[in-house]
Protein backbone atom coordinates (compact mmCIF):
# COMPACT_ATOMS: atom_id res chain seq x y z
CA UNK A 1 0.00 0.00 0.00
CA UNK A 2 0.82 3.52 -1.07
CA UNK A 3 2.17 5.93 1.95
CA UNK A 4 -0.02 8.77 2.15
CA UNK A 5 1.41 11.54 0.54
CA UNK A 6 3.09 9.42 -2.51
CA UNK A 7 1.83 11.28 -5.69
CA UNK A 8 0.93 8.41 -7.95
CA UNK A 9 -0.40 9.04 -11.36
CA UNK A 10 -2.90 7.24 -13.22
CA UNK A 11 -3.44 7.85 -16.78
CA UNK A 12 -7.42 8.04 -17.61
CA UNK A 13 -7.42 6.18 -20.65
CA UNK A 14 -11.05 6.49 -21.78
CA UNK A 15 -11.01 10.22 -21.53
CA UNK A 16 -7.32 11.01 -21.89
CA UNK A 17 -7.51 12.77 -19.04
CA UNK A 18 -4.86 12.39 -15.73
CA UNK A 19 -5.84 11.42 -12.42
CA UNK A 20 -3.59 11.23 -9.76
CA UNK A 21 -3.60 9.71 -6.18
CA UNK A 22 -2.66 11.18 -3.09
CA UNK A 23 -3.24 10.33 0.53
CA UNK A 24 -5.75 7.82 -0.51
CA UNK A 25 -7.69 10.66 -2.64
CA UNK A 26 -8.28 10.42 -6.21
CA UNK A 27 -7.85 14.22 -8.14
CA UNK A 28 -8.41 15.35 -11.43
CA UNK A 29 -5.62 17.39 -13.62
CA UNK A 30 -6.86 20.18 -12.10
CA UNK A 31 -6.56 19.35 -8.24
CA UNK A 32 -10.39 18.64 -8.23
CA UNK A 33 -11.31 15.60 -5.91
CA UNK A 34 -13.08 12.91 -7.78
CA UNK A 35 -12.95 9.82 -5.61
CA UNK A 36 -11.37 7.52 -3.05
CA UNK A 37 -9.61 4.53 -2.43
CA UNK A 38 -10.67 2.46 0.09
CA UNK A 39 -8.48 -0.61 1.52
CA UNK A 40 -8.83 -4.02 1.44
CA UNK A 41 -10.49 -4.98 4.50
CA UNK A 42 -9.98 -8.37 6.81
CA UNK A 43 -12.17 -11.54 4.92
CA UNK A 44 -12.29 -9.82 1.21
CA UNK A 45 -11.63 -11.86 -1.01
CA UNK A 46 -10.84 -9.37 -3.55
CA UNK A 47 -7.75 -7.58 -3.34
CA UNK A 48 -7.67 -5.15 -5.55
CA UNK A 49 -8.59 -1.68 -3.75
CA UNK A 50 -12.51 -0.62 -4.68
CA UNK A 51 -13.06 2.90 -6.74
CA UNK A 52 -15.74 5.13 -4.47
CA UNK A 53 -17.23 8.03 -6.17
CA UNK A 54 -17.97 10.74 -4.47
CA UNK A 55 -21.85 11.86 -3.77
CA UNK A 56 -22.46 15.58 -4.49
CA UNK A 57 -21.74 17.92 -1.51
CA UNK A 58 -24.44 18.63 0.52
CA UNK A 59 -24.33 22.55 -0.88
CA UNK A 60 -24.65 21.88 -3.70
CA UNK A 61 -27.43 23.45 -5.89
CA UNK A 62 -28.26 20.63 -7.68
CA UNK A 63 -29.39 18.41 -5.01
CA UNK A 64 -31.50 20.56 -3.38
CA UNK A 65 -35.27 19.48 -4.63
CA UNK A 66 -37.15 22.51 -5.84
CA UNK A 67 -39.68 23.82 -3.13
CA UNK A 68 -43.38 24.19 -5.54
CA UNK A 69 -44.91 26.95 -3.21
CA UNK A 70 -47.99 26.44 -4.65
CA UNK A 71 -48.39 22.80 -3.31
CA UNK A 72 -48.38 23.81 0.58
CA UNK A 73 -47.70 21.29 3.11
CA UNK A 74 -50.34 19.40 4.06
CA UNK A 75 -52.11 20.43 7.24
CA UNK A 76 -50.65 24.35 6.93
CA UNK A 77 -52.22 25.43 3.41
CA UNK A 78 -55.40 27.11 4.90
CA UNK A 79 -53.55 29.13 7.88
CA UNK A 80 -50.55 29.77 5.35
CA UNK A 81 -53.27 31.18 2.47
CA UNK A 82 -54.88 33.35 5.07
CA UNK A 83 -52.04 34.75 6.80
CA UNK A 84 -50.98 35.36 3.14
CA UNK A 85 -54.09 36.59 2.15
CA UNK A 86 -54.47 38.85 5.39
CA UNK A 87 -51.58 41.14 4.49
CA UNK A 88 -51.87 40.98 0.56
CA UNK A 89 -55.39 42.58 1.64
CA UNK A 90 -54.15 45.01 4.10
CA UNK A 91 -50.74 46.24 1.92
CA UNK A 92 -53.36 46.61 -0.90
CA UNK A 93 -55.98 48.71 0.50
CA UNK A 94 -53.22 51.10 2.35
CA UNK A 95 -51.06 51.77 -0.07
CA UNK A 96 -53.39 52.79 -2.82
CA UNK A 97 -56.08 54.77 -0.40
CA UNK A 98 -55.11 58.14 -1.62
CA UNK A 99 -56.21 57.23 -5.13
CA UNK A 100 -59.63 55.20 -3.73
CA UNK A 101 -60.45 58.69 -2.43
CA UNK A 102 -59.89 60.41 -5.52
CA UNK A 103 -61.99 57.91 -7.14
CA UNK A 104 -64.71 58.33 -5.00
CA UNK A 105 -65.11 61.80 -5.40
CA UNK A 106 -64.59 61.92 -9.26
CA UNK A 107 -67.69 59.79 -9.24
CA UNK A 108 -70.31 61.77 -7.80
CA UNK A 109 -73.31 62.64 -9.68
CA UNK A 110 -73.01 66.40 -8.75
CA UNK A 111 -69.69 67.48 -7.68
CA UNK A 112 -69.68 70.84 -5.63
CA UNK A 113 -67.75 73.28 -6.67
CA UNK A 114 -64.70 72.79 -4.54
CA UNK A 115 -64.48 68.77 -5.27
CA UNK A 116 -64.38 69.57 -8.99
CA UNK A 117 -61.67 67.68 -10.85
CA UNK A 118 -59.49 67.51 -13.99
CA UNK A 119 -57.63 64.40 -13.46
CA UNK A 120 -56.41 62.26 -10.74
CA UNK A 121 -53.21 64.42 -10.03
CA UNK A 122 -55.35 67.67 -10.11
CA UNK A 123 -57.67 66.01 -7.15
CA UNK A 124 -54.84 64.40 -5.03
CA UNK A 125 -53.00 68.55 -5.37
CA UNK A 126 -56.34 70.13 -4.52
CA UNK A 127 -57.54 67.86 -1.84
CA UNK A 128 -53.94 68.24 0.18
CA UNK A 129 -53.89 72.39 -1.03
CA UNK A 130 -57.13 72.71 0.55
CA UNK A 131 -58.32 70.23 2.62
CA UNK A 132 -54.99 69.52 4.20
CA UNK A 133 -51.86 66.75 3.96
CA UNK A 134 -53.76 63.99 6.10
CA UNK A 135 -57.20 64.48 3.99
CA UNK A 136 -56.60 61.52 1.33
CA UNK A 137 -55.86 59.13 3.68
CA UNK A 138 -58.99 59.94 6.14
CA UNK A 139 -61.12 56.56 7.14
CA UNK A 140 -57.94 54.07 6.28
CA UNK A 141 -58.15 52.94 8.85
CA UNK A 142 -61.28 51.25 8.99
CA UNK A 143 -60.14 49.97 5.86
CA UNK A 144 -57.29 48.38 7.46
CA UNK A 145 -59.57 46.55 9.70
CA UNK A 146 -61.94 45.12 7.73
CA UNK A 147 -59.31 43.86 4.92
CA UNK A 148 -57.53 41.65 7.22
CA UNK A 149 -60.45 39.11 8.20
CA UNK A 150 -61.97 39.48 4.34
CA UNK A 151 -59.17 38.86 2.82
CA UNK A 152 -57.88 36.15 4.86
CA UNK A 153 -61.35 34.40 4.32
CA UNK A 154 -60.81 35.64 0.08
CA UNK A 155 -57.53 33.96 -0.52
CA UNK A 156 -57.98 30.54 1.50
CA UNK A 157 -61.51 30.22 -0.06
CA UNK A 158 -60.53 30.94 -3.72
CA UNK A 159 -57.21 28.53 -3.09
CA UNK A 160 -59.26 25.44 -1.85
CA UNK A 161 -62.18 25.73 -4.36
CA UNK A 162 -59.50 26.34 -7.05
CA UNK A 163 -57.84 23.16 -6.34
CA UNK A 164 -60.40 21.03 -5.46
CA UNK A 165 -62.89 21.86 -7.96
CA UNK A 166 -59.93 21.79 -10.50
CA UNK A 167 -58.85 18.53 -9.59
CA UNK A 168 -62.23 17.27 -10.33
CA UNK A 169 -63.00 18.55 -13.33
CA UNK A 170 -59.48 18.47 -15.36
CA UNK A 171 -56.82 16.59 -12.96
CA UNK A 172 -52.84 18.29 -13.52
CA UNK A 173 -53.84 21.19 -15.56
CA UNK A 174 -55.07 24.62 -15.17
CA UNK A 175 -59.11 24.99 -15.09
CA UNK A 176 -60.60 28.36 -16.63
CA UNK A 177 -63.74 27.12 -15.32
CA UNK A 178 -62.79 26.59 -11.64
CA UNK A 179 -60.97 29.64 -11.25
CA UNK A 180 -63.72 31.61 -12.09
CA UNK A 181 -66.15 29.91 -9.69
CA UNK A 182 -63.41 30.18 -6.78
CA UNK A 183 -63.02 33.59 -7.58
CA UNK A 184 -66.94 34.24 -7.67
CA UNK A 185 -67.33 32.54 -4.12
CA UNK A 186 -64.55 33.94 -2.19
CA UNK A 187 -66.00 37.24 -2.95
CA UNK A 188 -69.45 36.31 -1.60
CA UNK A 189 -67.19 35.87 1.91
CA UNK A 190 -65.02 38.89 0.90
CA UNK A 191 -68.07 41.87 0.58
CA UNK A 192 -70.18 40.12 3.46
CA UNK A 193 -66.97 41.46 5.62
CA UNK A 194 -66.25 43.91 3.54
CA UNK A 195 -69.58 46.13 2.96
CA UNK A 196 -69.98 48.14 6.07
CA UNK A 197 -66.59 49.21 6.51
CA UNK A 198 -66.78 50.23 2.55
CA UNK A 199 -69.90 52.51 3.44
CA UNK A 200 -68.11 53.99 6.32
CA UNK A 201 -65.24 54.68 4.14
CA UNK A 202 -66.85 56.11 1.17
CA UNK A 203 -69.05 58.68 3.40
CA UNK A 204 -65.78 59.60 5.30
CA UNK A 205 -63.96 60.51 1.63
CA UNK A 206 -66.77 62.95 0.22
CA UNK A 207 -66.00 66.03 0.30
CA UNK A 208 -67.26 67.87 3.09
CA UNK A 209 -68.04 64.86 4.64
CA UNK A 210 -70.05 65.54 8.24
CA UNK A 211 -68.37 63.30 10.45
CA UNK A 212 -65.84 63.90 13.01
CA UNK A 213 -64.64 60.25 12.95
CA UNK A 214 -64.92 56.45 11.98
CA UNK A 215 -66.46 55.86 15.32
CA UNK A 216 -68.75 58.90 14.65
CA UNK A 217 -69.89 58.13 10.97
CA UNK A 218 -70.80 54.36 12.13
CA UNK A 219 -72.53 55.78 14.94
CA UNK A 220 -74.55 57.92 12.97
CA UNK A 221 -75.64 55.94 10.27
CA UNK A 222 -76.17 53.11 13.12
CA UNK A 223 -78.75 55.54 14.71
CA UNK A 224 -80.39 57.14 11.34
CA UNK A 225 -80.65 54.53 9.17
CA UNK A 226 -79.99 51.24 11.39
CA UNK A 227 -78.16 48.06 10.26
CA UNK A 228 -79.32 47.98 7.09
CA UNK A 229 -77.52 51.07 6.11
CA UNK A 230 -73.86 49.01 5.99
CA UNK A 231 -75.26 46.34 3.67
CA UNK A 232 -77.86 48.60 1.36
CA UNK A 233 -74.97 48.01 -1.33
CA UNK A 234 -74.20 44.61 -0.55
CA UNK A 235 -76.11 43.74 -3.69
CA UNK A 236 -74.64 45.63 -6.32
CA UNK A 237 -71.54 44.77 -4.48
CA UNK A 238 -71.95 41.46 -5.43
CA UNK A 239 -73.41 42.07 -8.83
CA UNK A 240 -70.14 44.20 -9.41
CA UNK A 241 -67.50 41.89 -8.26
CA UNK A 242 -68.75 38.47 -8.90
CA UNK A 243 -67.87 38.86 -12.26
CA UNK A 244 -64.84 41.32 -11.54
CA UNK A 245 -63.80 38.35 -9.90
CA UNK A 246 -64.28 36.17 -12.08
CA UNK A 247 -62.77 38.03 -14.55
CA UNK A 248 -59.79 38.79 -12.48
CA UNK A 249 -59.06 35.22 -11.50
CA UNK A 250 -59.12 33.80 -14.65
CA UNK A 251 -56.92 36.59 -16.71
CA UNK A 252 -54.55 36.52 -13.94
CA UNK A 253 -54.19 32.75 -14.11
CA UNK A 254 -53.78 32.30 -18.11
CA UNK A 255 -51.21 35.51 -18.12
CA UNK A 256 -49.44 33.19 -15.21
CA UNK A 257 -49.49 30.26 -17.80
CA UNK A 258 -47.72 32.44 -20.39
CA UNK A 259 -45.44 34.62 -18.24
CA UNK A 260 -44.56 31.62 -15.47
CA UNK A 261 -45.15 28.28 -17.08
CA UNK A 262 -43.66 26.50 -14.37
CA UNK A 263 -45.56 28.50 -11.69
CA UNK A 264 -42.44 28.81 -9.75
CA UNK A 265 -41.82 32.29 -7.51
CA UNK A 266 -41.31 35.12 -9.56
CA UNK A 267 -42.22 38.57 -8.72
CA UNK A 268 -42.18 40.52 -12.06
CA UNK A 269 -44.75 37.84 -13.10
CA UNK A 270 -46.99 38.35 -10.09
CA UNK A 271 -46.87 41.92 -10.43
CA UNK A 272 -47.41 42.04 -14.45
CA UNK A 273 -50.08 39.61 -14.46
CA UNK A 274 -51.84 41.05 -11.16
CA UNK A 275 -51.94 44.61 -12.78
CA UNK A 276 -53.17 43.40 -16.00
CA UNK A 277 -55.86 41.35 -14.57
CA UNK A 278 -56.94 43.83 -12.22
CA UNK A 279 -57.01 46.62 -15.12
CA UNK A 280 -59.50 45.01 -17.55
CA UNK A 281 -61.59 43.91 -14.80
CA UNK A 282 -61.57 47.36 -13.40
CA UNK A 283 -62.74 48.54 -16.61
CA UNK A 284 -65.31 46.48 -17.48
CA UNK A 285 -67.08 46.73 -14.03
CA UNK A 286 -66.95 50.71 -13.44
CA UNK A 287 -70.62 51.10 -14.14
CA UNK A 288 -71.72 48.92 -11.78
CA UNK A 289 -68.92 51.21 -9.44
CA UNK A 290 -70.80 54.02 -9.29
CA UNK A 291 -73.70 52.55 -8.94
CA UNK A 292 -72.13 51.46 -5.94
CA UNK A 293 -70.88 54.10 -4.49
CA UNK A 294 -73.74 56.21 -5.07
CA UNK A 295 -75.39 54.05 -2.85
CA UNK A 296 -72.83 54.03 0.26
CA UNK A 297 -72.79 57.79 -0.18
CA UNK A 298 -76.29 58.60 -0.40
CA UNK A 299 -75.33 61.93 -2.31
CA UNK A 300 -77.12 64.71 -1.08
CA UNK A 301 -78.50 66.49 -4.47
CA UNK A 302 -78.77 62.79 -6.33
CA UNK A 303 -81.59 61.62 -2.96
CA UNK A 304 -83.09 65.15 -3.52
CA UNK A 305 -83.88 65.13 -7.14
CA UNK A 306 -84.90 61.22 -6.42
CA UNK A 307 -87.42 62.81 -3.84
CA UNK A 308 -88.82 65.37 -5.76
CA UNK A 309 -89.86 62.90 -8.95
CA UNK A 310 -91.55 60.85 -6.24
CA UNK A 311 -89.50 57.84 -6.85
CA UNK A 312 -87.78 57.17 -3.96
CA UNK A 313 -88.84 54.35 -2.63
CA UNK A 314 -87.87 53.88 1.30
CA UNK A 315 -87.98 57.01 2.72
CA UNK A 316 -85.57 59.63 1.07
CA UNK A 317 -83.00 57.07 0.25
CA UNK A 318 -81.58 55.25 -3.14
CA UNK A 319 -82.04 51.56 -2.95
CA UNK A 320 -81.24 48.66 -4.81
CA UNK A 321 -79.26 48.48 -8.51
CA UNK A 322 -82.22 49.31 -10.30
CA UNK A 323 -83.01 52.54 -8.79
CA UNK A 324 -79.54 53.61 -8.23
CA UNK A 325 -78.75 52.36 -12.42
CA UNK A 326 -82.47 55.24 -13.07
CA UNK A 327 -80.99 57.84 -11.13
CA UNK A 328 -77.23 57.26 -12.67
CA UNK A 329 -78.73 57.67 -16.18
CA UNK A 330 -81.26 60.74 -15.55
CA UNK A 331 -78.80 62.80 -13.78
CA UNK A 332 -76.15 62.12 -16.51
CA UNK A 333 -77.14 59.68 -19.00
CA UNK A 334 -74.86 57.10 -20.40
CA UNK A 335 -71.48 58.60 -19.72
CA UNK A 336 -72.43 59.11 -16.13
CA UNK A 337 -71.88 55.20 -15.70
CA UNK A 338 -68.25 55.96 -16.69
CA UNK A 339 -67.20 59.03 -13.74
CA UNK A 340 -64.28 57.90 -12.22
CA UNK A 341 -63.07 55.60 -15.10
CA UNK A 342 -59.21 56.79 -14.82
CA UNK A 343 -59.39 57.04 -11.36
CA UNK A 344 -60.54 53.27 -11.03
CA UNK A 345 -57.99 52.16 -13.89
CA UNK A 346 -55.34 53.95 -11.92
CA UNK A 347 -56.46 52.60 -8.03
CA UNK A 348 -56.89 49.05 -9.43
CA UNK A 349 -53.74 48.33 -11.47
CA UNK A 350 -51.11 49.13 -8.88
CA UNK A 351 -53.72 47.30 -5.98
CA UNK A 352 -54.20 44.03 -7.84
CA UNK A 353 -50.38 43.94 -8.70
CA UNK A 354 -49.77 44.65 -4.83
CA UNK A 355 -52.06 42.03 -3.63
CA UNK A 356 -50.83 39.38 -5.66
CA UNK A 357 -47.07 40.45 -5.08
CA UNK A 358 -47.23 40.27 -1.46
CA UNK A 359 -49.55 37.18 -0.98
CA UNK A 360 -47.65 34.68 -3.41
CA UNK A 361 -44.38 36.51 -1.42
CA UNK A 362 -46.03 35.27 2.01
CA UNK A 363 -47.30 32.22 0.99
CA UNK A 364 -43.57 31.41 -0.96
CA UNK A 365 -42.23 32.53 2.59
CA UNK A 366 -43.96 30.41 4.55
CA UNK A 367 -44.05 27.44 2.64
CA UNK A 368 -40.15 27.95 2.47
CA UNK A 369 -40.53 27.46 6.68
CA UNK A 370 -43.08 24.72 6.53
CA UNK A 371 -40.90 22.90 4.07
CA UNK A 372 -37.37 23.81 6.16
Amino acid sequence: MDTPGVDSRVPGAAAGAELRWMGGRLLDATGGFVGSLSPRMPGEQDFSPALHRLTPPENSTSAQPEIDYEGLPQGAATGTHMLAGSVAGIMEHCVMYPIDCVKTRMQSLHPEPGARYRNVMDALRQIVRTEGVWRPIRGVNVLAVGAGPAHALYFACYEKIKFSLGNAIHPGANSHFSNGVAGCMATVLHDGIMNPAEVVKQRMQMFNSPYRGVVHCAASLLRRDGPAAFYRSYGTQLTMNVPFQALHFMTYESLQELLNPRRRYDPASHVAAGALAGALAAAATTPLDVCKTLLNTQEAHAVHAVAAAGAASSGRRISGLAEACRTVYGMGGAPAFFKGFQARIIYQAPSTAISWSVYEFFKYLLTQRQHG
